[in-house]
């Protein structure tokens, strides 16, 4: 059973002005917890892959090289669920869409840990349809930085509504956390227990966030507006649709939503946007999803080690996102994504080369990367929501985000033929660390949209 709107969609009489409902406290905290768990589960699940990368790689008989081959094709599925998904998400709601990225992240959990690894290509190729799922996890961010910036919009809480790019990195700060939950586990259980039953313990959390969710977030009341006045063009209502836009200060766009991020006053910023998102996935896929291999076959280090490393590393990460998102607020979000990469790509560089001789240096110059790594998405999914109107902001997002698996597709290729020919530090340093520094460099040429032309609610 549907729940009853949060705003008056009632048509308003001639000359009526609305506003849209406040948020309760209570209720932006809810969503704020809700929002961080569920995407902290979703990259648990996502960053299993690459944290266990070795020990499937084993039981699979893959060897190094075929490893990555497979990360590569995993990433082929995920880009196609990914650019999937925005429109459905902009079509059932920022509510719903949370409970499908969420609940696909269980399945998809649950299924991986009964993949059998004897059969050959028959066993390579159920891992790479299963894994390709995994997109709708990964697609949860985008409904998250959807559903906040809308939420922090109407909220009464007045510290959130003045400072969204801050309480917005406590969410986004998921990555790290789903990492470093990865990490922990693996080290914890993966000898005792194997990698199968890591999986299951993915899917488990996930199952319950989804039952959560069902019960106790709401639907942003931007999107009941945005949804109503769907209903009454769809019905041939177009008089009581102005109408009703109108009441709220709102032109709405009946234009498709994959279309609408294509027009002139969006479509720089969805192509700048794009390209940064798959180069600096380059950085992504090298250390952050497959960090331990990095540490392993670059640096030498032991594979329990690595993981005791990637634990450290991660939760100093999580501190990037809430400083990203602080920093935005201070200085701009642009210039705060450029900065953050720019540094990440040359400490990543300093970590692969000899002056990180010592456990203690690779710690230190791998944390500082992956700092400036990852923060800065604190940053840019919130300075993305802000670029793109309510009609197609999770599209906007969604299809951006699903950017990232070209940028693991083509980066896990180059990553895989300079292994083959150099090595894997070759490998890191010119495909991870150089791609990292390339998207800050990109982020140069975005630019804001002025709020007026968003048509939003709230504008």
């Amino acid at each position: 059973m549907k729940a009853p709107a949060l705003i008056d969609l009632t048509t308003p009489a001639e000359n009526e002005r609305r506003a849209l409902p406040i948020f309760s406290k209570k209720n932006t905290n809810t969503a704020m917890i809700l929002a961080l768990l569920a995407w902290t589960i979703a990259v648990f699940d996502y960053g299993l892959f690459g944290t266990l990368l070795p020990a499937m790689q084993e039981e699979f008989g893959w060897t190094e090289t075929e490893a990555y081959a497979i990360n590569t094709w995993i990433a082929v599925g995920t880009a196609i669920v990914c650019f999937g998904i925005g429109p459905v998400i902009d079509r059932l709601g920022r509510r719903k869409g949370m409970m499908l990225t969420v609940g696909g992240t269980a399945a998809v959990s649950a299924i991986t840990s009964i993949i059998p690894a004897g059969l050959g290509f028959i066993s390579n190729a159920m891992l790479v349809v299963v894994r390709s799922f995994g997109g709708l996890g990964f697609s949860e961010q985008a409904v998250n930085a959807t559903y906040m910036n809308e939420v922090f919009q109407v909220t009464e809480d007045e510290k959130k509504r003045k400072r969204p790019g801050f309480y917005y990195s406590f969410v986004q700060g998921g990555w790290p956390l789903g990492f470093l939950l990865a990490a922990a586990l693996a080290f914890a259980f993966l000898p005792a227990l194997g990698w199968r039953a890591l999986y299951i313990m993915a899917a488990i959390p996930a199952a319950i966030i989804v039952y959560l969710i069902a019960k106790k977030l709401k639907e942003t009341p931007q999107f009941e507006l945005h949804e109503k006045l769907t209903q009454l063009e769809k019905s041939g209502k177009v008089d009581e649709a102005h109408a009703l836009a109108g009441s709220f200060g709102v032109q709405h766009s009946s234009t498709a939503p994959l279309k609408r991020i294509w027009e002139p006053q969006l479509r720089r910023n969805t192509i700048v946007f794009s390209l940064a998102w798959i180069v600096n996935f380059f950085g992504i896929m090298v250390f952050s999803i497959l960090g331990s291999s990095v540490l392993v076959n670059s640096r030498g280090v032991e594979l329990s080690d690595a993981f005791w490393m990637l634990i450290v590393i991660n939760a100093l990460a999580y501190f990037g996102y809430v400083f990203h998102g602080w920093f935005g607020d201070v200085i701009g979000r642009k210039q705060t994504i450029i900065i953050g990469w720019i540094i990440s790509g040359i400490s990543f560089s300093v970590m692969l080369s000899p002056l990180a001789s010592s456990p203690f240096l690779i710690i230190l110059t791998y944390g500082i990367g992956l700092f400036f790594l990852v923060g800065p998405y604190a940053a840019i999914q919130y300075f993305m929501a802000e670029c793109y109107p309510v009609s197609c902001r999770a599209t906007g997002l969604a299809f951006i985000g699903a950017m990232s698996q070209p940028g693991i597709i083509l980066g896990g290729a180059l990553f895989t033929i300079v292994t083959a020919a150099a090595g894997t530090t070759a490998a890191a340093l010119w495909v991870g660390a150089l791609g990292t520094l390339v998207s800050g460099l990109l982020m140069m040429m975005a630019k804001p949209i002025p709020k007026e032309l968003l048509e939003d609610p709230s504008a």
